[in-house]
This record gives C-alpha cells, sequence and structure tokens, in this order.
C-alpha cells in the first residue's frame, strides 16, 4: 500500500530499477545495492526481499503485514518450511491471499517471507492446511 510505498522509497535518490534482459521491462528494484523488490511478470505484483521485510518491520508494529507463528516451530520456518494453519498465533487483519507477508516468531523475529494462501478468516479458524507459502526463509536467504 502507499504506507510501505513511502517507506520504501522515501529516499528515491537512492533507488534503482533493473530491467529484465529479454523483455526489457522492470524486474528489479534496488536501495543502495540491495534489492528490495522483484515484479512477478505473470501477475504484476512485486515480492518482498529479506531486506525490505526488514525495513517494514522496523517502521510497522505487530501484526502489519505479518504473520506470528510459534516460537516452537521457528527454526522450521527458518528453513524455508510453509506455515500452517494451527501455527499461527495472530495476523494482520487486512492481509488478503497472495499477500506478501513477512513471518515472524512470538520476539517479533522474522523468519521467513512468503505468501498468503486463505484468507485471514480462514487462517484463524482452520487447525490444518497450509496458511503460507514460504518463498525464503532467513537461514536460506541468499537476498
Amino acid at each position: 500500500g502507499k504506507d510501505i510505498t513511502n517507506i520504501l522509497f522515501k529516499d528515491v535518490d537512492s533507488i534503482r530499477i533493473e530491467r529484465s534482459r529479454a523483455t526489457q521491462k522492470l524486474r528489479y528494484i534496488f536501495l543502495e545495492n540491495n534489492l528490495i523488490l522483484v515484479l512477478r511478470p505473470n501477475n504484476g505484483f512485486f515480492t518482498l526481499s529479506m531486506h525490505s521485510a526488514r525495513i517494514i518491520k522496523t517502521n510497522f508494529e505487530m501484526p502489519k503485514l505479518r504473520v506470528i507463528v510459534l516460537n516452537e516451530i521457528s527454526e522450521f520456518i527458518k528453513k524455508g518450511r510453509n506455515v500452517f494453519c494451527k501455527h499461527v498465533i495472530d495476523i494482520d487483519e487486512n492481509l488478503r491471499p497472495l499477500d506478501e507477508v513477512i513471518v515472524v516468531n512470538q520476539d517479533d523475529e522474522i523468519l521467513a517471507i512468503g505468501r498468503l494462501k486463505l484468507p485471514v478468516t480462514y487462517v484463524k479458524s482452520f487447525s490444518s492446511g497450509v496458511a503460507v507459502n514460504i518463498r525464503k526463509g532467513v537461514n536460506k536467504s541468499k537476498i
């Protein structure tokens, strides 16, 4: 949303855009040589990087853009495992399916970034099923 755009792009002079070699369309957005967003060409949505997740986390209070999970499963999520509904303690009420989310533990420590699969009401009420498809766990992240 607009709030996130204002946070990520507040220093416009430090933004660098890289285009796809094949199509010459926008593909990557960097902030001071750190990748912050990647455009998914199949649907036009941006995906978060670990760097942008850290920026968002420091500028917004919990649970904004976050899925909060039990501390006990932190190590599994850090390795890139998906988040199941039964492990979710709290979630941002404004999230919708296919939104990019930051997965954190109860101490607000970033564990992974991924995409929400289900509506928030389902995540809260289901005791089985995948809530978030993890794209990168902090232990697997090179970005």
